[in-house]
C-alpha cells in the first residue's frame, strides 16, 4: 500500500470513528417512539393478581375493569389510566410513559390512588414486538428488583405481566398480570 493510500485510509478510518463516537452514525437504530401507539384507546381489563409476593404463595385474586391510554406529545409520551374491581377490592391507578430519544428507550412510571406517588421508573424497551421494563423498588423493607413486560400484541388484545426477583435476577417470580382486549 502507497503512502498515500494509507494516508487516505488513516483518514476514512478517523472519520468512522470521530462519526460513531458523537452518535451520527445511529442511522440504523431502531426509532422507538411509537412503541406504544398499539395501547392508545380503551381497554376491556383483565387482572390477575398474587396476594402475597416473595412469600412462596400461590393464592391469586381477580379483577375486571377498563383502562384507556392517551397520547401525549403525539405519541412520544402516554397516560394509562386502570380501574378495576374485584373481590379484595377497588384499584385505581395511573401510568406515566416517556420516550427519550436520545437512548431510543421508555420510562414508565406507576402511581396507585392509594398511594398518591410516582413509583422509580423503570427503563427499558421493545425488541420483535415484546417490551421489556426493569427498575429496583423495596418490597417489605427488602430491595427488590422489578421486571415489566407486555406481549402477544395485536390490534385488539395485549398482555403485561410484573415480576419481582429478590435475589438479583436470578429467579423472578410473576405477581401481576393484564390482559386487554378490545
Amino acid at each position: 500500500m502507497t503512502k498515500r493510500a494509507r494516508t487516505w485510509t488513516a483518514s476514512v478510518l478517523s472519520a468512522v470513528i470521530l462519526l460513531a463516537a458523537t452518535g451520527q452514525m445511529r442511522a440504523t437504530e431502531r426509532d422507538g417512539q411509537h412503541d406504544f401507539d398499539f395501547n392508545f384507546g380503551t381497554w376491556k381489563t383483565h387482572v390477575s393478581r398474587l396476594v402475597h409476593p416473595l412469600t412462596g404463595s400461590t393464592t391469586w385474586t381477580e379483577y375486571d375493569g377498563m383502562s384507556v391510554v392517551r397520547k401525549v406529545w403525539n405519541g412520544r409520551a402516554s397516560i394509562f389510566e386502570l380501574e378495576v374491581e374485584g373481590p379484595s377490592g377497588h384499584i385505581e391507578g395511573v401510568g406515566l410513559r416517556l420516550y427519550n430519544p436520545q437512548s431510543h428507550q421508555w420510562n414508565l412510571n406507576w402511581a396507585n390512588s392509594s398511594v398518591g406517588m410516582l413509583d422509580g421508573g423503570m427503563i427499558g424497551e421493545f425488541k420483535d414486538g415484546h417490551g421489556d421494563f426493569y427498575g429496583t423498588d423495596t418490597f417489605n423493607g427488602q430491595s427488590i428488583l422489578v421486571r415489566n413486560g407486555f406481549s402477544n400484541i395485536t390490534p385488539n388484545s395485549s398482555r403485561f405481566e410484573q415480576a419481582f426477583s429478590a435475589d438479583g435476577g436470578k429467579t423472578w417470580e410473576t405477581n401481576w398480570i393484564m390482559t386487554f382486549t378490545r
